[in-house]
């Protein structure tokens, strides 16, 4: 029942989230500007023992990776993020190991180490690599249950290079900025389309795609993200969760309380 089933996540103080994708899709920054900080988060194990942060990029160096770290921002210590790093260099242990945590997380029946949600990011500098092996994978093999993943397509503001080359090559005036902004708008909008297309034939697609851009800046807008996010949360206790997190959000804030 719905009312014993909030009651459950009334239970539960922090919003996890599992980010996966490539090593330069720029996931630390949306994790940065999510919390609002330019700090580096602090790393805890699985017993919430604080980790040397010096130790886990050793082992990132050296090609491994323990996806049940926990990242936690001091700005922010209700949202719990978990990183995937490592898996798309092809290692099957590593795929295998983030399989695993998928699979596991998302139906444990402890619920304060449950994946409330799954951020997919893309970087949308390579339309052309868009889609690897490494996605095809994921969203082929890792069934996440009912955590909604969102497919994040990351660095979007970067079209703006390739609307002017293309308006270069068309011989057409680059100064116009109207027009590079038209133009990098339908570039970004066929990207989209084509990685909707090419992903939705997969057996386990994403529930959403939502395209981020300027988050190099730090007053970047974040807004779009958690209202996505909320939206894909199935349960209303989870919605109120993350919002919760984000109590300075006046606007996302806001908007839950009028559609509640």
């Amino acid at each position: 029942e719905s009312a014993k089933a909030k009651k459950h996540i009334d239970r539960i103080d922090r919003f996890r989230v599992l980010v996966v994708g490539r090593a330069n899709a720029g996931k630390t920054t949306i994790l940065q500007r999510v919390c609002n900080t330019t700090d580096q988060p602090e790393v805890f194990n699985g017993e919430g023992q604080k980790v040397d942060p010096t130790v886990v990029q050793g082992s990132i160096k050296r090609g491994h990776h323990n996806i049940e770290d926990e990242l936690v921002f001091r700005s922010n210590p209700r949202f719990v993020f978990h990183d995937s790093c490592g898996f798309e260099a092809g290692s099957e242990d590593q795929f295998d190991s983030m399989k695993r945590f998928v699979m596991d997380r998302a139906r444990t029946p402890k619920l304060n180490k449950r994946i409330h949600a799954i951020w997919f990011c893309i970087p949308s500098t390579d339309v052309h690599r868009m889609v690897t092996a490494a996605e095809t994978k994921f969203f082929d093999e890792c069934d996440a249950g009912s955590v909604p993943v969102i497919v994040l397509l990351t660095k979007a503001d970067t079209l703006e290079l390739q609307a002017i080359e293309q308006l270069e090559d068309e011989e057409l005036n680059v100064d116009d900025a109207t027009k590079v902004a038209a133009l990098q708008k339908e570039i970004l909008h066929n990207n989209i389309a084509k990685l909707k297309d090419w992903l939705d034939k997969l057996k386990f697609p994403p529930i959403h795609h939502l395209a981020l851009t300027r988050m190099h800046e730090e007053n970047a807008e974040c807004t779009p993200l958690l209202t996505c996010t909320a939206n894909a949360l199935s349960e209303e206790g989870l919605q109120e969760l993350l919002i919760s997190t984000q109590q300075t959000n006046v606007g996302l804030c806001m908007e839950f309380a009028i559609l509640k």
